[in-house]
């Protein structure tokens, strides 16, 4: 009689690696933030650091840190352009929760809320400021140029959302170039960096970037995915935030295609903003739920996360190689 074998279960993956890979350079980028974030004017360290210390996985400033180790990086160069990618993400954060009104982000009131728009504005754009500061204290150029190109491309991805806010009519393909530019864009730029700073050649560079841009959309995917099948505690934010602003993410815009005539009435009336009662976002979870719209968004992500994994595949199969790839596979499980 032959001997069974036991099946073990799959393990699923974690964050767990590439949070150990970048631990110890993560302390010093988070060194540099908190001083770099310090004024004499005492509303900007007190609102800054309400979304600093307001949890994150720091994911973008990671991207760096870790595509340095991935290339046998020595230096320690990448330390301050982590803390100026994290400073632009976090400006953004602050000037997109004015112009969404958003009042939650991680379980907590927005700064928008606790401190006032204008405050929250202006302390936004000076910690863009403080990331250009880091940027020029680097002294390359070419790192300038990467950094500065990505924050023009996420303003611009930003009024390219905006103006697409309440438009039934966006396509699939507007939805992702809007997300390829106002989340992609700095996933990209920060991976880039890293090859930059440990001056690889192009093809490094361009692997890099391929691997932030690919897990950047796949990112955003995923998010726009929570908005309508996880509930308030497992997001940090208002279920259905996306769905009362109008916003075009392609769950909706899967559901109103394979949707009937009625259902695309509901849809139409809907995003144009003459229903958003919590009766109607429910209808509008089960209408998606209905044409499995969140599902089909989180197998696009699956696409570009292989995608992400492929670009990897001209580095050495090392310790930071394996995080990377595994840190890509968990964006699609999260569910926060």
């Amino acid at each position: 009689m032959s001997a069974q074998v036991a099946t073990l279960p799959r393990k699923e993956p974690s964050l767990a690696p590439m949070l150990n890979l970048t631990a110890t350079a993560m302390n010093s980028v988070n060194a540099v933030i908190l001083d770099r974030m310090q004024s004499e004017i005492p509303l900007i360290p007190a609102l800054a650091g309400h979304l600093i210390s307001g949890g994150g996985k720091r994911m973008r400033p990671m991207l760096t840190i870790a595509g340095a180790e991935l290339v046998g990086y020595q230096g320690t160069r990448h330390h301050k352009l982590a803390a100026a990618v994290e400073f632009i993400h976090t400006a953004t954060l602050l000037h997109d929760d004015v112009v969404d009104g958003s009042e939650t982000r991680r379980g907590r009131e927005t700064a928008n809320i606790v401190f006032g728009n204008p405050a929250t504005v202006l302390v936004g754009d000076f910690l863009f400021s403080r990331a250009f500061e880091l940027m020029v204290e680097d002294g390359s150029l070419r790192v300038l140029k990467i950094l500065s190109s990505a924050s023009a491309v996420i303003a611009q991805g930003e009024v390219d959302q905006l103006t697409a806010q309440r438009k039934i009519e966006t396509t699939q393909e507007h939805y992702l170039d809007i997300i390829g530019s106002k989340t992609a864009a700095l996933f990209a730029a920060a991976s880039r960096i890293a090859a930059v700073v440990a001056e690889c050649g192009e093809a490094q560079e361009q692997a890099l970037d391929d691997y932030g841009r690919n897990l950047g959309i796949a990112f955003q995917l995923v998010d726009d995915a929570i908005d309508y099948d996880s509930d308030r505690a497992e997001m940090g934010k208002d279920q259905g935030d996306d769905f009362r602003e109008g916003k075009m993410t392609l769950p909706v815009i899967l559901a109103y295609a394979r949707g009937d005539a009625e259902e695309r009435r509901f849809w139409q009336d809907a995003i144009a903003g003459f229903r958003n009662s919590d009766e109607d976002l429910a209808h509008a979870i089960e209408l998606i739920g209905r044409h499995d719209a969140v599902a089909a968004t989180r197998e696009r992500a699956r696409h570009f996360i292989q995608r992400a994994c492929d670009a990897l595949s001209i580095f050495p199969d090392n310790k930071a190689r394996t995080a990377m790839i595994e840190a890509a596979q968990f964006v699609i499980r999260r569910s926060s």
